[in-house]
Order: structure tokens, then C-alpha cells, then sequence
């Protein structure tokens, strides 16, 4: 899964009422299934009072994580619409929450699928879509005689890192997964195979 893939940028909200009923469309980024599930249960706390706390997720992994609950609303009306949201848009890495407070009047299936659709919409133009590249994450460990190398190549590659100067020094990096083992290559020709990779 290298390719660039739809995400987004930060957590949305909105709120709109329809027949009485009070919706608040909550949408996030989650990089993994835990960080997912750990939104929903945040909404959920927040939350405690509402009729409904409906969850939908897409997470990238191999294969894709895809989930959905109706969190009592009548089969196929509530979790389905909403992740349907989430795979039309392609958007991955993303956790939506759409919370229902009870209106006293019925919207049916039918409106309540566009509810819940809707709800998932709004937060993620509440949130904003961005396109991303998957990332890589390593550690290269070296001495002192070849870090400011080592940090030279890494600053020249426009890498994020962070170095962490003890018996030797260690610089955990992230960057584009297209320039890892270009970069891993670098760092072994420049210093003669001395550096150490951790994923």
C-alpha cells in the first residue's frame, strides 16, 4: 500500500437538525484500528446522553480495515450509509462518529441512511481532505564520527528526524516511503557500511 491515499488533515464537527432530531457528525484521523476504536469510545463518553453514537472506520493495513455499527438504529440504516461516505470519498486512515439525539419523530430508513450520511459529510468538510503519502519510520544508529554526516544527508533529503545524542547517536527518521531505500543506500555508501537500521 505505496501509493498516495486520501485522508484528513485534522478532528471536524457539525451539527444540524432534521425533524427534531439533533445530529453531531464527528470525523478524525486514525492511523491504526486502535486509535479508531479509541475515538469512538472518546465520542461515546462525550456523548453519554445521545440516542445513538454511530462508528464507521477505514484504516489502512493489508488488507484494508473497514467498519461499521448501527449502535441500535434499524439494521443496514445508520453504520452502512456512513462508511459508504468514507469508501466513495476514498478516504483512509479516518474514523467517523455521527451521534443522534432523538427528535420524537420517525425519519424511516430510507432518511435515516441520508441522516447519516450526511452527518459523516459534514464532518469531514468540517475536518478537511488532504492527500498523503504513505511514510516510512526507522532508527539509524551510528557513531559520533560519521552523525554529522549521517544528519547532513538526512537535512539534505528534506527527511523529518529526530537525534538522540548518547554512547552513540541515534536519529529516528520518517520520510516518503518512495525515498527510503534510496536514502537507507545514502547513509550505508557514506559511511562504509558502519550505520545500523531498526525498522
Amino acid at each position: 500500500m505505496s501509493e498516495a491515499y486520501r485522508t484528513v488533515t485534522d478532528r471536524g464537527r457539525a451539527r444540524f437538525e432534521i425533524r427534531g432530531s439533533v445530529f453531531v457528525g464527528h470525523v478524525a484521523p486514525a492511523r491504526t484500528v486502535t486509535a479508531a476504536e479509541s475515538f469512538v469510545a472518546s465520542v461515546r463518553e462525550e456523548y453519554p446522553d445521545a440516542t445513538h453514537n454511530v462508528p464507521a472506520y477505514r484504516v489502512r493495513a493489508d488488507p484494508l480495515r473497514a467498519y461499521a455499527d448501527d449502535d441500535g438504529e434499524p439494521g443496514g440504516s445508520a453504520g452502512k450509509p456512513a462508511l459508504n461516505v468514507l469508501a466513495q470519498e476514498d478516504i483512509q486512515n479516518v474514523v467517523a462518529v455521527v451521534t443522534r439525539y432523538y427528535g420524537g419523530t420517525n425519519l424511516g430508513v430510507g432518511g435515516l441512511a441520508r441522516a447519516y450520511a450526511r452527518g459523516v459529510k459534514k464532518g469531514l468538510d468540517a475536518a478537511g481532505v488532504v492527500e498523503r503519502q504513505p511514510h516510512s519510520q526507522f532508527i539509524v544508529g551510528v557513531g559520533y564520527d560519521d552523525s554529522g554526516t549521517v544528519r547532513g544527508i538526512l537535512e539534505s533529503a528534506e527527511a523529518e528526524f529526530d537525534a538522540e545524542y548518547d554512547a552513540s547517536v541515534s536519529f529516528a527518521v520518517r520520510v516518503p516511503e518512495t525515498r527510503a531505500d534510496g536514502l537507507c543506500d545514502r547513509i550505508r555508501s557514506a559511511t562504509s557500511g558502519r550505520a545500523t537500521f531498526e525498522s
